[in-house]
């Protein structure tokens, strides 16, 4: 069923060279797994009204949010296998497919929305791209910025990792997620993202970690109470297309979705700096929710967290790759195994 169309038709020259072989105006479908209002689904809008708009009503994206053309991890089959044409999803679940994108969601590496620009604007970023389409058949054509994961439950304020103690807290089906709370001292419960919210509702787990803007998308306050202000991962979620889709286009039609795909990074990066601490606030003011500062500016959670990096040099590409991702951002190399 069609959820949402964007129409928003100008006139563009010559717009039926910008398909292959043929003028017959395109419908693409974009599966999102979160809900509007947060930062997938403005990168998704953005995205669609860009290319609509560049093809002269040509091309039009329908918007599926809230899952509903599967689990994220199953829209990057589709899309691999040609069956999608477009995808947002949460970093975390490309990295089963092409891990070397596991670099970004080691913990700590990413600590602020500059480094997350730094590290997907630049070669590393273009390198992890070719990576999707060599280990996934999927091409990145953008980044939304969530923001960092803060952690939320509902038992109790969580200032250090020992507070942690007896809570169930729910992760993503992710090997390096899951291995940072083991450091914690914790057994999480990975559980698939359209799951979540009713598992939080139902107790069957005390919490779970995500940005400010997917807290309030998702509506998470309405089942927990408590965040902690910490910053283990920062949230990005790509925005894919079909390897083969995209080969079909004419090279026009190519250039404007590469295009595209940089203006909406862009305006996604305005996006969060520009709405996360109104969120943030709504949060606690509207909401009543506590945000608790990490203990000690969060250094026992950096220094336990970061242990797992040596388990999963292999799986991003080797130790030189976290390196020169550490290097782009100004900072030391990694430890050695």
């Amino acid at each position: 069923m069609r959820l949402y169309k964007l129409v928003m038709p100008l006139a563009v020259s010559a717009a039926s060279l910008f398909l292959s072989g043929h003028a017959m105006a395109e419908t693409w479908k974009m599966a999102l797994g979160d809900a509007a209002g947060g930062t997938q689904y403005e990168l998704g809008t953005t995205f669609a009204n860009l290319l609509e708009e560049r093809t002269g009503g040509e091309v039009t994206v329908d918007l599926f949010p809230n899952g509903q053309l599967g689990s994220e991890q199953d829209t990057v089959n589709n899309a691999s296998m040609g069956l999608l044409d477009l995808s947002v999803l949460a970093i975390n679940n490309i990295t089963p497919f092409s891990p070397t994108v596991g670099v970004m969601t080691l913990p700590y590496v990413i600590q602020s929305p500059e480094d997350a620009k730094t590290l997907t604007q630049g070669s590393i970023g273009e390198e992890l791209t070719e990576n999707t389409i060599r280990d996934a058949g999927v091409r990145i054509l953008a980044w939304a910025y969530s923001g960092c994961r803060r952690l939320t439950n509902s038992a109790r304020p969580v200032a250090e990792p020992a507070d942690l103690d007896g809570l169930v807290i729910r992760v993503p089906k992710n090997e390096i997620m899951i291995s940072a709370y083991q450091a914690w001292g914790v057994n999480p419960n990975p559980l698939a993202w359209s799951e979540t919210f009713t598992a939080l509702q139902q107790g069957v787990v005390d919490g779970q970690d995500n940005p400010y803007i997917t807290i309030d998308a998702m509506k998470f306050y309405e089942v927990q109470n408590y965040v902690t202000d910490s910053c283990y991962v920062f949230s990005m979620e790509p925005l894919i297309i079909s390897e083969s889709k995209f080969q079909s286009l004419s090279p026009e039609m190519q250039e404007i979705v590469l295009e595209a795909g940089k203006e909406a990074t862009q305006r996604s990066y305005d996006y969060l700096l520009n709405t996360e601490a109104s969120i943030k606030e709504k949060l606690v003011e509207e909401h009543g929710m506590e945000i608790v500062a990490p203990a000690n500016d969060e250094q026992q959670w950096i220094e336990m967290a970061t242990q797992i990096w040596p388990q999963f040099y292999d799986s991003i590409g080797g130790k030189e790759k976290l390196d020169e991702a550490l290097a782009a951002l100004g900072r030391a190399p990694a430890p050695a195994e």
